[in-house]
């Protein structure tokens, strides 16, 4: 595994936001096994409802997105976990991303808080090579945030559904 891309055992185990469209998913078979050998904790987007993006940032009471945030502050370092679909992150991730907006918008002191916090990326797709260009809104929004982009531990399916021998 290419060095810093993944954190190393600390103290503060890292949160891990899976956004597979499935449970049991090669995403999240992948996260559990790069960070067996330490704790951490997981935010499975499918359990939560997170509302899209509006402008005018009124959503319902169900919405979650705000109490998502509040958890990530308390960690770190923080690690994406997609599949790679369409050569882009998942939707569920897409709809997580528009909704950082409210954290520059109405929600701008939490927004604030993000800054220094390492940011980590897996991805699970068919294809042998990560597609270009799939990084640039990860690295770009950590820079926003004035966060630490470390990279990307990218798996093709091919490779982790191949048992050792």
């Amino acid at each position: 595994m290419p060095p810093n891309i993944l954190p190393p055992p600390s103290t503060s185990a890292p949160l891990v936001i899976l956004a597979s469209a499935r449970r049991n998913s090669d995403t999240q078979l992948l996260a559990c096994k790069l960070l067996a050998e330490q704790k951490y904790e997981l935010i499975n987007l499918l359990d939560f409802r997170v509302s899209p993006y509006t402008y005018a940032g009124k959503y319902e009471t169900e919405d979650q997105f705000i109490g998502i945030a509040r958890q990530l502050l308390q960690h770190e370092q923080v690690i994406f976990a997609t599949p790679v679909y369409w050569y882009s992150m998942s939707g569920l991730l897409k709809n997580f991303f528009d909704r950082l907006t409210d954290l520059v918008t109405t929600q701008k002191e939490l927004g604030r808080k993000m800054a220094g916090k390492k940011v980590h990326l897996l991805a699970v797709g068919s294809d042998e090579e990560l597609p270009t260009g799939f990084e640039e809104p990860f690295r770009l929004t950590a820079a926003y945030f004035n966060m630490h982009y470390t990279g990307c531990y990218y798996c093709p399916t091919a490779q982790l559904r191949v048992s050792p021998s």
